[in-house]
């Protein structure tokens, strides 16, 4: 079964076959820069944001009246129970909003969505891409001809108006998940429906034509089954029609791996124009990087030879996986892409609140979402940022893009309007240092104090040993230069590079490796670093082929100085638990204090930030029964300042009764294909799952209690959306305790997976004590393979 194009998950980058595979290629890559396949229209020399439009309420007049893609149950209100989005909107635009189930915001405001179907709300997402220099929308087109067609056919239609009242152009972007008959349909839609927009003016085209995406040809995935031959049908086809077409291609679609499919690259090379995809392909700076110079050079190399324009996906980064880095994430992608000599960039995605990479306004702080919830807002990382910043990050790129402002690395775009341009500087030049020791007279100040003869050594024959700097504030931290004396011979010293906020709990920044102090490179090593708020830098080394002790002579650190008030707020006191269940731990603190004001405090679980609130308690929800977590809170200021981390409480949350006994429980199975593990039926979510090697059963799914328990009753799943036609299974549910000897606990017989009643089976069978609980596919008749979302197991 197909999976979302927004659930693709990360390809293998560093030390894949690709690797290797493109070293040859980038020596022409970077050769000279790329020249246009095409004049500047409205994709080439243009800034194009995805647009999902695909959010409804009840009560809207929309034609499905149902929370769509708001909620997994689109007939009940968005609730913490039901809600499918990871981020939440700054609603405060919005002229009309409908209410939800959650609890008020911990501002006290009431908690409203908005819906597509209102014009007003179409109509402000676009002023926001005039005000913001997004010039062009991609409407996504998902299967038009099941229930949700006639709402995407009134999307179009509001869009147009949109587009037209804003000087905005917007194009048709199909994308055929799922879409079994794609071949045909998709022209008929064309035909019958989207090619009479082409008369607006508000419309894109590219040299003359109006444009037409087509998105998913190629994926290695089953939701895309088609041969090359109907894409390629449909390609020409479009383009017999006088369109421009652009193609969402998978991210290696030049060597035919990974996500990819063999035999499409003929597909690939019929487009006028190539966007590969890159979501959910990495999550830092390091590997944005990489994927320039091991993909994207040889990628326009390949597109400029051939004459095709290039297209590359831009990201800001997934805010719920903490992948932002308070903007230097998507403005590294943007550097990284104009850099190349792209044709045009596309930015995935505009409104997408369903898995965190949406650049349109969202929750600034605590005060902005639902008391109780853990929705991840834009100050995550201690860093206070405006609820438009993506967008103004959006319209700084587009003028890079154009020429308007020159090509630089440095973020000029302010979290907060009025902030000072970042400068990077050596932040621990005569800063205080300390070292875990010292030998004789080459102290710790040797290295701060921008004189490259001098030296700090530790104490000889003992390893590992570390040197410290304080750089007196938190501070943006993005590379660590460290040099040896230039007469000194060549060395390797092993080492990493860990951060703190509070000097005492440290976290790694850099992973340990071996480096070359080399004087023909001036005994100099530069280590880049994920773009990290810290304020202590500490360089652990564990070992030093040149002399049988840590030895630097220079330990600079770059980043972005702390601007106005740099003094952190006091640490938090008190820390306590003040009740838990079988899914939450509920936690209060002392208040703390500030020279200017606490504006609301981070709450750490096992050493990760996991929520943050204005109050000086809190309750985190969404947790697993019978599970010991950690805790630690620290405060923050307006400035970004974070005062160091409270003592550390532990809480064990209450056992589930009646629960799921298999959940997080060890999961093993006869085989699985792709990413589609075992682990995914028993992980709680209904939306990931578990599918069997094709044409190959039977087929087996197992999960060990790890004790003999009584059972008697199992409720299997598959994924709930409609997406996922009905289907019977031919299932057997066996056990055993010593997983050897296995009796029958259901018999052989078709289960009737139903998208009408949930997806899901319930079976039952007299209640006795297993450990092992095993269930055998035998059949599926929607797709050749087992599958399984989720694999419960009950006592009673």
């Amino acid at each position: 079964m197909a999976i979302s194009r927004r659930r693709l998950m990360a390809s293998t980058a560093a030390g894949s076959a690709l690797a290797a595979a493109a070293t040859g290629e980038l020596l022409a890559a970077t050769a000279a820069p790329a020249a246009a396949a095409s004049p500047v229209g409205d994709v080439v020399g243009k800034i194009t944001v995805g647009y999902q439009g695909w959010f409804a309420a009840i009560g809207d007049g929309s034609p499905l009246n149902g929370w769509w893609h708001w909620a997994n149950n689109w007939g009940q209100p968005p609730s913490p129970s039901n809600n499918s989005i990871v981020s939440w909107p700054d609603m405060r635009d919005y002229p009309t909003s409908y209410q939800t189930a959650f609890n008020n915001l911990n501002s006290g405001q009431p908690a409203k969505l908005f819906s597509h179907f209102d014009q007003s709300t179409v109509n402000i997402h676009f002023q926001w891409m005039q005000q913001y220099g997004c010039d062009t929308a991609a409407l996504q087109r998902f299967n038009p001809t099941g229930g949700e067609g006639p709402i995407r056919d009134a999307m179009t239609a509001k869009v147009r108006t949109a587009a037209e009242a804003t000087g905005r152009k917007f194009y048709i972007m199909y994308d055929v998940t799922n879409w079994t008959n794609m071949q045909s349909e998709i022209k008929t839609d064309w035909t019958n429906k989207m090619s009479a927009y082409t008369s607006s003016t508000a419309y894109a085209r590219q040299n003359g034509k109006p444009v037409v995406c087509i998105w998913g040809f190629g994926f290695n995935d089953p939701g895309r089954p088609f041969a090359p031959a109907p894409c390629l049908e449909v390609i020409n086809w479009f383009k017999a029609q006088g369109c421009y077409v652009i193609g969402g291609v998978p991210t290696y679609w030049r060597q035919g791996i990974n996500d990819s499919r063999a035999g499409f690259f003929d597909v690939y090379t019929a487009f006028h124009m190539i966007s590969p995809w890159m979501v959910g392909r990495t999550g830092d700076v390091a590997g944005l990087d990489w994927f320039y110079n091991n993909v994207n050079l040889a990628d326009q190399a390949e597109c400029n030879n051939r004459g095709i324009d290039y297209q590359p996906c831009v990201m800001p980064g997934d805010l719920s996986s903490h992948a932002r880095a308070h903007g230097d994430f998507y403005w590294r992608h943007f550097y990284n892409m104009i850099r190349l000599g792209c044709q045009g960039i596309y930015i995935s995605m505009f409104d997408e609140y369903n898995e965190g990479n949406q650049i349109a306004k969202t929750a600034e702080n605590a005060s902005m979402i639902p008391a109780g919830t853990s929705f991840v807002t834009l100050d995550e990382d201690g860093t206070v940022c405006s609820s438009d910043y993506y967008l103004r990050i959006t319209a700084d790129g587009g003028k890079m893009l154009k020429g308007q402002l020159a090509l630089t690395a440095t973020r000029p775009t302010q979290p907060v309007v009025g902030g000072q341009p970042p400068v990077d500087t050596d932040l621990a030049r005569g800063k205080a240092t300390s070292a875990s020791s010292s030998n004789g007279g080459f102290g710790t100040g040797n290295a701060v104090d921008g004189n490259q003869g001098t030296y700090w050594e530790s104490a000889n024959g003992t390893f590992p040993q570390w040197l410290q700097v304080d750089l007196g504030a938190a501070a943006t931290v993005s590379r660590v230069v460290l040099k040896l004396p230039t007469g000194w011979g060549q060395r390797f010293q092993t080492l990493s590079v860990q951060g703190s906020s509070d000097g005492g709990s440290f976290s790694t920044l850099v992973n340990s490796a071996q480096y070359s102090f080399d004087p023909n490179q001036a005994n100099t090593v530069t280590i880049t670093v994920p773009t990290t708020t810290t304020r202590y830098v500490r360089v652990n080394i564990t070992a030093n082929t040149g002399w049988s002790a840590a030895q630097v002579s220079t330990l600079e650190v770059y980043g972005t100085a702390p601007q106005g008030d740099t003094q952190a707020p006091s640490t938090p006191a008190n820390l306590r638990v003040t009740g838990q269940t079988a899914n939450s731990v509920s936690l209060a603190w002392n208040a703390a204090t500030d020279n200017v004001g606490v504006t609301g405090y981070q709450i750490r679980q096992n050493g990760a930030v996991v929520a943050s609130t204005a109050a000086t308690s809190f309750t985190v929800t969404g947790l697993s029964p019978s599970t010991t977590y950690s805790y630690t809170v620290a405060a923050q200021d307006a400035a970004g300042n974070v005062s160091g981390q409270s003592n550390t409480v532990s809480a064990t949350t209450s056992p589930a009764p009646g629960g799921n006994l298999a959940k997080g429980k060890p999961t093993t199975a006869s085989s699985y294909t792709q990413n589609y593990v075992p682990q995914n039926a028993t992980d709680g979510d209904a939306n990931t799952y578990w599918e069997s090697v094709n044409n190959a059963f039977p087929q087996w799914i197992q999960v060990d209690l790890q004790a003999a328990t009584s059972i008697s009753r199992i409720v299997l799943k598959v994924p709930p959306p409609a997406s996922w036609g009905q289907r019977t299974q031919t299932i057997a549910i066996q056990a055993s305790n010593d997983g050897t000897t296995w009796t029958t606990l259901v018999a052989q017989a078709g289960f009737v997976f139903n998208p009408a009643s949930g997806n899901q089976v319930t079976m039952t069978f007299a209640a006795g004590a297993r450990r092992y609980v095993r269930a055998y596919f035998y059949g599926n008749t929607g797709w050749p393979a087992a599958q399984l979302s989720e694999y419960e197991i009950y006592a009673s």
